[in-house]
């Protein structure tokens, strides 16, 4: 049944992407039907939708996944700290915890999920100002980003490890246990 959807959606594709304009063949076919949230908010236009603009390209990043932004009106420099400061476990990732868009972001959230603690994330390919307002916070450059405790551990290979170490265990134990401690009441 899956294999039967895909093949018509495929399909779908295909015939949309053959008779749309030349404008509109240079962005993947299947862009057209996906829109990635933030999880910013959205200033609402004259219609009373969120809008959304393409940003410039990443020289960093392949084409597939140029980003897309949502205004806001907060800064994004307000936002980190916020993330931060409220989240006891914020990861900034390419993708979402249970859609990771990268294979480090994937063992980054894999390695967290072994603790059992609430994981806040936000995806960095949403927006390029907040990729780069990140780094700028951070003073490192590659993604993902995990952030314990208001305080910058790094990206997957030193959450690796540390799980591997028996450190994040520590570092991690008390978040734990508060997290089983509100499900239980």
């Amino acid at each position: 049944m899956a294999r039967l959807v895909s093949t018509a959606l495929v399909r779908g594709l295909m015939r949309s992407s053959r008779a749309s304009s030349a404008a509109a063949v240079s962005r993947p076919a299947i862009q057209k039907f996906m829109n990635y949230s933030t999880g910013l908010g959205g200033a609402p236009n004259a219609n009373g939708d969120s809008t959304t603009t393409r940003v410039a390209a990443d020289p960093d990043t392949h084409q597939d996944f140029q980003p897309t932004s949502k205004t806001s009106e907060m800064s994004f420099d307000d936002i980190v700290a916020q993330d931060i400061k409220e989240h006891p476990v914020v990861i900034y990732m390419k993708g979402y915890p249970d859609a990771p868009r990268c294979g480090f972001s994937a063992l980054a959230v894999k390695v967290l999920q072994q603790y059992g603690v609430p994981i806040s994330a936000r995806d960095i390919l949403s927006d390029l100002k907040l990729k780069e307002t990140v780094k700028a916070y951070s003073n490192w450059p590659t993604f993902p980003q995990i952030f314990i405790k208001g305080e910058f551990i790094g990206g997957s290979d030193i959450i690796l490890s540390m799980h591997q170490k028996g450190e994040l265990k520590e570092l991690l134990g008390d978040i734990a246990q508060k997290g089983e401690q509100n499900g239980s009441s």
